[in-house]
């Protein structure tokens, strides 16, 4: 395995924190100022889209676009990853990049001509309705909306919520995983449906606050009643639903972990400095024993979960989601953990300034904590780590016998 990333990756990615530092990072300010008071965009952000786009920095995310591997794009969304905003100015944001992927993969020529082209300019913005309130929505089994065909529509009813971007003024589709045929085989009773914001009977409930943070572009509450569309806007084919999620959620978890990974090194960065400038009892916080074990732990932890992920690119790029299930699954476990210890360090490094909003380091535990959450809590990837290495040993049944040595 080589998980050094090509030339052109390396370019791109020198390229790609040069626009960073120079037009987005002094913009941040502004960002948070502009977001809190009125909904986004932000007033400078179609410029600047406009900017990165010219400049070749779009749609990386995207093989059929940018020639990138998974491999190759893991370092971009790592340099991305640092600032919460920063993969919208590349159009490479969730859930976008995994809608694109859909309809790049199963949309039809007029689903991809009416919304993966609007898409890919970053036109406008999209939503994944799947987790609802009622059900544990990682097992797609549960979900109980209910898509019904009546002659060349189908109707849905359902309620779902946390769907993000689902307040967001740009925000004109989503695509809702509901059933088609509850008595079918059971990943087989899922389909996917393209739902326009402004369907009659498509209401946004409230954008849900989480660990008390207010996102701006919101985690949706929205609920379906008796909400028409005609049978063109099924994505792929009916029971096909559960399938597509899987081949979404492959690549979308390593884009997700190595941008947690860019947090979690924003974070020891910010705590390496603080530790060097702040004093206790007569010394710098990096003379005390304890900080500096803080410090080394944290780049350990890493630099582990990096290798992890850029093997799981790997693997991606060579077998496929299916051949990396597994890692996928461990990925997805190993990165949220890792980001949450790592910026709890730094804030306790800060002291009480790093529960503040001046340093970002409260945000960065908010969306490492999230992420255990989010695209299926950690018991759920345990589970299937636990249920590989258990086949695994099935048929390798004995093969450890040669190890024990009872007395004779």
């Amino acid at each position: 395995m080589d998980f050094q990333a090509s030339e052109r990756s390396q370019t791109l990615g020198r390229q790609l924190q040069d626009f960073i530092d120079a037009h987005v990072l002094p913009r941040h300010a502004q960002w948070l100022q502009e977001t809190r008071q009125a909904p986004p965009p932000a007033s400078f952000m179609p410029d600047l889209k406009a900017l990165a786009r010219e400049e070749g920095l779009w749609n990386l995310f995207l093989p059929a676009e940018s020639g990138l591997s998974n491999l190759d794009y893991a370092p971009l969304a790592e340099i991305m990853g640092r600032l919460p905003w920063a993969s919208e100015v590349f159009n490479c944001n969730a859930p976008d990049t995994g809608n694109m992927e859909l309809l790049h993969l199963f949309g039809s020529s007029a689903q991809q001509q009416q919304w993966l082209h609007p898409l890919l300019a970053g036109e406008i913005r999209s939503a994944f309705a799947m987790t609802e309130p009622d059900v544990a929505s990682s097992d797609a089994r549960n979900i109980q909306t209910l898509i019904r065909r009546e002659g060349d529509q189908y109707v849905v009813n359902g309620r779902k919520w946390f769907i993000t971007n689902g307040n967001h003024p740009d925000c004109k589709v989503m695509i809702v995983m509901g059933k088609t045929d509850p008595d079918a085989d059971a990943h087989r009773q899922q389909s996917m449906l393209l739902v326009p914001m402004d369907s009659e009977g498509v209401s946004v409930v409230r954008n849900i606050s989480v660990l008390n943070h207010h996102s701006p572009e919101g985690h949706a509450e929205i609920v379906l009643r008796n909400v028409r569309v005609p049978c063109s806007n099924l994505l792929g084919e009916e029971g096909g639903g559960f399938a597509m999620a899987q081949a979404r959620l492959g690549p979308g978890r390593v884009h997700h972990c190595m941008r947690a990974i860019g947090m979690a090194e924003l974070a020891l960065e910010l705590m390496r400095e603080r530790a060097q400038e702040r004093q206790t009892f007569g010394r710098y916080l990096s003379q005390h024993a304890n900080v500096g074990d803080a410090i080394a732990e944290s780049r350990i932890d890493i630099e582990q979960a990096r290798l992890l992920v850029l093997k799981t690119a790997w693997l991606l790029d060579h077998v496929g989601a299916r051949g990396a299930r597994r890692e996928i699954a461990m990925i997805k476990v190993v990165v949220p953990r890792m980001l949450c210890r790592v910026a709890d360090r730094a804030i306790q490094v800060f002291g009480a300034m790093g529960l503040s909003p001046d340093p970002p380091l409260a945000d960065l535990y908010t969306t490492g904590r999230t992420l255990r959450l989010a695209d299926g809590p950690d018991e759920v990837h345990l589970r299937s780590v636990a249920r590989a290495e258990l086949r695994i040993g099935s048929e390798q049944r004995g093969s450890s016998a040669a190890w024990l040595t009872p007395p004779t």
